[in-house]
C-alpha cells in the first residue's frame, strides 16, 4: 500500500464524536500512523468536508477543523474533472456526486486503490475501503 485517499466521510467521522463511524475512523487513523502509510485527499474533499462540518456542527467547529487540517491535498485537475464527468455519464445507474467522481478520477490518475472512507460509492466503484 503506497498511498491512501481520504474521503469526506472519513474526515467527518473523525470530527464528530457522535458519528456512528467515529471509533472506527480513529482506529484506522491510528493504524495508518503506526505503519507510516501516507494519507492524502483533494481540494474538493476539503471544501466538501468544511461545508458539511459547518452545516452540521457550526461555524466554530468548521473553522477549527480547517485551521488544524494537515493532510496533503492534491488539486483536482482539468483532466480529473473530465474523467469525473465521464464517470458520471457512463455510470448513469449510479448516484455518484461530482466530488465522488473527481476522487475516483484522481485516484485513478495517481494509481491509488485504497480509500479511507465510509461512503459505499468507493466500494461500488471498485476501490478497497480500509476497515479497523
Amino acid at each position: 500500500m503506497d498511498f491512501v485517499f481520504a474521503d469526506t466521510s472519513a474526515f467527518y467521522a473523525l470530527a464528530d464524536l457522535d458519528d456512528r463511524h467515529h471509533k472506527e475512523a480513529v482506529s484506522v487513523v491510528s493504524r495508518l500512523r503506526k505503519s507510516s502509510i501516507p494519507v492524502f485527499t483533494s481540494n474538493y474533499i476539503v471544501a466538501e468536508t468544511h461545508a458539511l462540518i459547518l452545516s452540521r456542527m457550526g461555524h466554530d467547529t468548521s473553522r477549527s477543523w480547517l485551521h488544524h487540517f494537515s493532510f496533503p491535498m492534491y488539486q483536482v485537475t482539468e483532466d480529473d474533472q473530465a474523467a469525473a464527468r465521464a464517470i458520471i455519464f457512463t455510470h448513469s445507474d449510479k448516484d455518484y456526486s461530482l466530488t465522488d467522481a473527481t476522487s475516483f478520477g484522481l485516484m485513478r490518475r495517481l494509481g491509488v486503490s485504497q480509500a479511507f472512507a465510509f461512503d459505499a460509492h468507493f466500494v461500488q466503484f471498485g476501490y478497497e475501503v480500509l476497515k479497523s
